[in-house]
């Protein structure tokens, strides 16, 4: 299973929020310089958001530009795309693939119209659906707003036409109490494709209750930061 370190991006720095409220914000540097120390540890995958453009506050796309050339890392790359132009913008870039969340919700008003376009385009290996839950119906707008559609429908009605899903339980997220597995196996069991569990992973158990719920991988965030897993223990699996 694959450990992703996260990279959240605020005013150009390495933060964490905890539940995406900008007022539980902890710095954590330069977001080149976290980006190369993950390396170090041996990360293969970076998980970057720009939280400024998920929040619709500016954009640090420019700053990805520099992770990527400093790293040589596959990047997955989120916040903000919410425009077919601003996805293909993000594509062109170099990112590996991109992060549709506000945007799958808005675009499955109309069959998905828009995606699947970019997937024609650019292949669907590039298109990650973000699937972020909290009380159990889909967020977006940067968790901000809560529709009424449960995570396990959107995988099941999207899954045609992305690569895979990120599924993130805002609910549990950045509090570092654990993740929810009764909800991440409901998410698995609803789509073929792979699921990439963000929210709530606080120890190596947890990485491994991800896994044999069946999830493709896990994105570390809080407890990365805050020293409660060891980023090179995690990926060896000896701690």
């Amino acid at each position: 299973m694959e450990v992703i370190p996260a990279i959240d991006v605020m005013g150009g720095r390495c933060v964490q929020l905890v539940g995406g409220r900008p007022e539980t914000k902890v710095d954590y540097g330069d977001p080149v310089e976290v980006a190369l120390k993950w390396k170090q540890a041996g990360a293969r995958i970076l998980h970057v958001v720009d939280l400024d453009a998920a929040l619709g506050t500016g954009s640090n796309i420019k700053l990805v530009g520099g992770i990527m050339r400093s790293t040589g890392l596959q990047v997955n790359f989120g916040g903000g795309i919410r425009t077919v132009d601003y996805a293909r913008k993000v594509l062109e870039s170099g990112v590996d693939r991109i992060v549709l969340g506000t945007f799958l919700i808005e675009d499955m008003k109309q069959g998905f119209k828009f995606t699947k376009k970019l997937s024609e385009e650019y292949g669907s290996k590039r298109l990650i659906g973000s699937v972020d839950s909290r009380g159990g119906f889909v967020a977006v707008k940067g968790w901000t707003e809560r529709t009424g559609i449960k995570a396990a429908e959107l995988t099941a009605m999207a899954e045609g036409f992305v690569w895979g899903f990120l599924y993130t339980n805002v609910d549990v997220e950045g509090q570092m109490k654990g993740v929810d597995i009764e909800a991440i196996k409901k998410v698995v069991k609803s789509t073929s494709k792979p699921v990439i569990v963000s929210g709530g992973v606080t120890t190596i158990q947890d990485i491994k209750s991800v896994g044999a719920a069946g999830g493709w991988g896990v994105v570390l965030g809080k407890a990365l930061y805050e020293g409660r897993i060891d980023l090179a223990k995690a990926l060896s699996g000896k701690q």
